[in-house]
């Protein structure tokens, strides 16, 4: 229920990933409007409701969360408590997101706090990013925890055997930063399980410098949402350029796969969304504005990352992490 353009674009999703995907997929939310959405794909008997009469709004924060229980975020998180189903997807309130799966599926032991881990479209793999609104403000040692956390996503996700761990600051010398960061660069550079690579600067975060980058929430979202709004002016810009020149538009009929494939590269539905590490339980948040497309891809994305074990991964390398 719960996206900009929910029910509808998160049915479509659905229905595409059971058919065209082959998974499991229960849906959660009103069973009246989600049965006449299942009923427009002729879908009505391939995917079961769970009743959820409650949603929170696109506005709503944290505290929703408390005043809701019964809302369809929360009652997926139910479910995925109880064991009746692997994974949840949401495209909802972000902040609802964070705080739903906080009460209802605990942090994993000794995980201090979760992280929003999302991959940035860097070339040959993905860079993990986190955190990118979980948390605001961390502890150095919750960015030692997060590099772990990045580290056991990267291993299963991009099958990168020993991932390079950067720390996201305003400069590559150690000395560089508030004191947050310099202690975590110490503890960083200490953690004898963790590959370390030093610090990352903003413009290095789509060069592939480093496979899994490390910050506060408060940081990590405006980085990201800057980067969004780079690549969606970029783009704009671009279009209008063609638009408006004959010669553009035949540059760009001939580079046309080539521009479909940078396009699709930077598209953020293409890689499924968010992932809420560091909880008992698999949960994947979809970009808000995420159409069908987007909402089948967050259930590939959830349904591999709980068949891999991801949140059994993420234990260990805490526990081991804690025992040093």
């Amino acid at each position: 229920m719960g996206g900009d353009h929910a029910p509808h674009a998160i049915v479509a999703g659905a229905v595409h990933a059971v058919r065209e995907r082959g998974l499991q997929v229960v849906l959660v939310g009103s069973p009246r409007v989600l049965y006449e959405s299942l009923a427009e794909h002729d879908a009505a008997l391939e995917i079961p409701i769970v009743r959820a009469e409650e949603a929170l709004a696109m506005d709503e924060g944290a505290l929703a969360s408390l005043r809701r229980p019964r809302s369809s975020i929360a009652v997926a998180c139910h479910l995925l408590r109880r064991g009746d189903v692997s994974a949840v997807v949401s495209a909802g309130s972000t902040a609802g997101i964070v705080a739903t799966g906080k009460l209802r599926l605990k942090a994993q032991p000794g995980v201090l706090r979760p992280a929003i881990a999302v991959a940035l479209p860097t070339r040959p793999r993905p860079t993990l990013l986190l955190d990118a609104g979980a948390t605001a403000e961390v502890k150095p040692e919750v960015l030692v925890q997060f590099g772990h956390l990045g580290a056991a996503y990267a291993e299963l996700a991009f099958g990168i055997t020993e991932p390079r761990v950067g720390l996201l600051t305003i400069g590559s010398e150690a000395e560089k930063g508030n004191k947050l960061v310099r202690r975590a660069h110490e503890l960083l550079g200490a953690a004898p399980s963790l590959r370390f690579t030093g610090n990352v600067e903003g413009y290095d975060l789509l060069t592939g410098r480093a496979d899994v980058i490390v910050t506060d929430g408060f940081t990590g979202n405006v980085a990201l949402k800057t980067m969004e709004g780079a690549v969606r002016y970029a783009f704009d810009e671009l279009r209008r350029t063609v638009e408006e020149s004959r010669v553009a538009k035949l540059g760009a009929f001939l580079q046309r796969s080539r521009l479909r494939e940078l396009s699709g590269r930077l598209d953020a539905e293409a890689y499924g969304g968010a992932v809420l590490l560091g909880l008992n339980g698999t949960v994947v948040i979809a970009h808000g504005s995420t159409r069908a497309p987007g909402v089948s891809a967050a259930c590939r994305l959830a349904a591999d990352l709980s068949a891999g074990g991801l949140v059994a991964r993420i234990g260990e390398r805490i526990t081991a992490h804690r025992s040093r």
